[in-house]
């Protein structure tokens, strides 16, 4: 056999003997009680490492994330009850100043009401004066016409009552015909 042959040889008995071990064991070299103790320590070792890395650098960052989450919730909740104070009195004031502005507005119509009444009473008074003062000259102008219609009345039952008489041939003084127009028209018997 060379050197070739025998190396080999060897790759393949090693192999070989590799695979042996391997189907002797019986399965998983987790389960192998042989390396539990090897096992063991490097769990212990990779437990302590990771404890104390989220120890000493992961738990910090989250307690300051948390605390200060905490403090910005504290300081919204204490602004947004400032917020909910003041527009409580910005509502207050505006419906102070809504009722003031409406009590002025009332103020002023019942002002303006009563310029306008006394505006209205001086123009009722001043017409009722004017049509008084007609009414006066109307029933001056009347008085007139009736007069004057009572007297064109008596000039014409004169004159009719002697045009009557003359026709029918009687002859009467001027006197005694406006004594008989006067008595009749005043409703005495002739």
């Amino acid at each position: 056999m060379s050197a070739e042959n025998a190396a080999e040889h060897a790759v393949e008995h090693a192999a070989g003997a590799g695979h042996a071990a391997e189907a002797a064991s019986g399965g998983l070299p987790q389960l192998d009680p042989t390396t539990f103790s090897n096992q063991i320590f490097w769990l212990v070792v990779a437990l302590v490492v990771l404890y104390l890395i989220l120890s000493r650098v992961a738990l910090p960052r989250i307690g300051s994330v948390l605390a200060e989450r905490t403090g910005t919730i504290t300081n919204d909740i204490a602004a947004a009850e400032t917020f909910k104070q003041q527009a409580a009195e910005a509502e207050a004031a505006y419906h102070k100043a809504l009722d003031d502005a409406r009590a002025a507005a009332a103020k002023v119509i019942e002002e303006a009401k009563a310029d306008i009444q006394k505006d209205l009473d001086a123009a009722i008074a001043k017409a009722d004066a004017e049509i008084a003062a007609r009414t006066a000259e109307s029933e001056a102008r009347i008085a007139e016409i009736r007069a004057s219609a009572a007297e064109a009345a008596t000039a014409v039952a004169k004159d009719a009552t002697k045009e009557i008489l003359s026709a029918f041939g009687v002859s009467v003084d001027a006197r005694s015909v406006t004594a008989a127009v006067t008595a009749r028209l005043k409703g005495g018997a002739a």
